[in-house]
This record gives C-alpha cells, sequence and structure tokens, in this order.
C-alpha cells in the first residue's frame, strides 16, 4: 500500500469512529429524556364549595413533583407547616371560619400539599370554604 492509500484508510476509520461517536451520545441523551417522565394534572381553585370557579389550568411536571410546588410556581401562595393559607392574596379575615381545603380525585386530602407527589391523570381543587 502506498502512503496515500494508508492515509485514505485512516481518515476512513477515523470519520467512522467519529460517527460511532455522536450515535452513542444521541443515544444517551435520548435515555436520560425517556427518564424524566412527566406527569400532567389538572387543578382547580374555587370558592364556597365550588360555587365561583377563579381558575382551572392543566398542569405538565416531572413525575415526584409535589403539589406544593406546583402551586408556587403558578399562584401567590402563602403556607405554613406545608399546609397552604393563601392563594392569589384569598385568605380567611381575622376570626374568618374559612380555610383553603382541597381534594385530590373528588377525596379529601390526606396530607398537606408539600407531601403529596401528584400522579398522573390527577384532578386537584382548593376551594376555599367555611369549615366548622
Amino acid at each position: 500500500m502506498n502512503y496515500m492509500s494508508r492515509w485514505f484508510t485512516v481518515f476512513l476509520l477515523a470519520i467512522g469512529l467519529l460517527a460511532g461517536c455522536s450515535d452513542t451520545t444521541e443515544t444517551d441523551e435520548q435515555a436520560t429524556e425517556n427518564n424524566n417522565e412527566e406527569t400532567t394534572v389538572e387543578i382547580e381553585v374555587s370558592k364556597d364549595e365550588g360555587e365561583e370557579t377563579l381558575s382551572a389550568e392543566e398542569y405538565t411536571v416531572e413525575e415526584g413533583t409535589t403539589l406544593m410546588e406546583i402551586m408556587k410556581d403558578n399562584y401567590e401562595i402563602e403556607e405554613e407547616g406545608g399546609f397552604i393559607n393563601s392563594i392569589d392574596g384569598i385568605q380567611p379575615e381575622d376570626g374568618e371560619q374559612k380555610a383553603w381545603i382541597y381534594t385530590i380525585n373528588g377525596e379529601d386530602a390526606m396530607v398537606g400539599a408539600n407531601e403529596y407527589e401528584v400522579e398522573d391523570g390527577d384532578s386537584i381543587n382548593f376551594d376555599f370554604q367555611a369549615w366548622e
């Protein structure tokens, strides 16, 4: 083999190696993207046991996201101990027996919003209502 044909062979091998490396990189990136599963939830904010709807939105978030994270990212929230006291400035006045109560798929929530990791397809309602 003469010098030019050896150089050409080395050049082709180098191109093949580079092409192989870029395919592996793309595969790694695709695998990383596939590990970040997304979850879609609907959140409705209302008053007086649903008599007045303030907002109703659908959110797509990463799997493992807490309800509190979604609320803080999309609403003006005041909270204490994982429980929401105010959404977009709506809160009980002094002595008023009202609070933000939330349900998940029509069932009363059993934990604070900071502990609940949303699940795909959840329908969540925050309602500002009287309690006794």
